[in-house]
């Protein structure tokens, strides 16, 4: 990967998620209200619930729409009843990509994803297609110039799995899902805050893309993201600048 550079694909990344702030609060919620229906409403007692209301608190979401969004999770108030549904795909040359969606139509869903795949030169994939290409877990990332010592001795003692450092300087934390929040929470405690942190499928393997090839992968996944019933987005893609 002559040339890739982990840090400005990371603040790519983290600009096109700041331009779509727009939806944030509205995936959160239904993220909310799922997490609190398949583990209950405690966050202390639901990983998922806690890393989900952790997110809401963060984007300044105000604490009646989390409480509400719990508790139409746990059945005290009505709500929409989401499905959880994973498709997975690919994109140009052949890049890897898994679109997870909470739908109330699992049919309309389904036929988005198809379309936004394909309009883009993209094409849908079987169950377990591309998913065994990805590892779940948590990530962490720092800037350039953040202690690597004070990081990793900090990260390890909270539960992380792994510390990488990058050729750019910037430092990536790998954790399990399960104890994603508890190491971020760690971290800050000690004064280091991640520029960008999330539970994640992390690619095992990644292809760069640039030129026409990376405007054509990127309009794949933004016509993703776009859709109303997805989630998130994961790629193997890299796009550089």
């Amino acid at each position: 990967m002559a040339g890739h550079s982990k840090w400005a694909n990371i603040q790519h990344r983290k600009g096109r998620q700041d331009a779509k702030r727009g939806k944030i609060f509205t995936k959160i919620i239904k993220e909310i209200t799922v997490s609190a229906r398949l583990g209950g409403g405690d966050p202390n007692m639901n990983p998922r619930l806690r890393a989900a209301v952790a997110l809401a608190k963060e984007e300044n979401m105000p604490s009646d729409n989390i409480t509400r969004a719990i508790k139409k999770g746990t059945g005290e108030l009505e709500g929409v009843s989401y499905e959880e549904i994973r498709y997975e795909g690919y994109g140009i040359n052949g890049a890897a990509i898994i679109i997870d969606c909470l739908t109330d139509n699992k049919q309309r869903a389904v036929m988005d994803v198809r379309h936004a795949l394909s309009k883009h030169g993209g094409n849908l994939g079987t169950d377990g297609s591309v998913a065994f290409m990805f590892k779940h877990c948590g990530s962490l990332v720092y800037e350039p110039g953040t202690s690597e010592d004070k990081v990793m001795e900090v990260a390890l003692e909270a539960g992380a799995e792994d510390v990488v450092t990058n050729d750019d300087g910037s430092i990536e934390v790998i954790t399990p899902p399960a104890d994603f929040i508890a190491v971020k929470e760690a971290l800050e405690a000690a004064g280091l805050k991640a520029v960008m942190g999330e539970v994640t499928m992390k690619p095992d393997a990644e292809v760069v893309f640039t030129g026409d090839d990376a405007i054509k992968m990127q309009k794949i996944l933004d016509a993703l993201e776009d859709l109303d019933d997805v989630q998130d987005v994961y790629t193997s893609a890299v796009i550089e600048e």
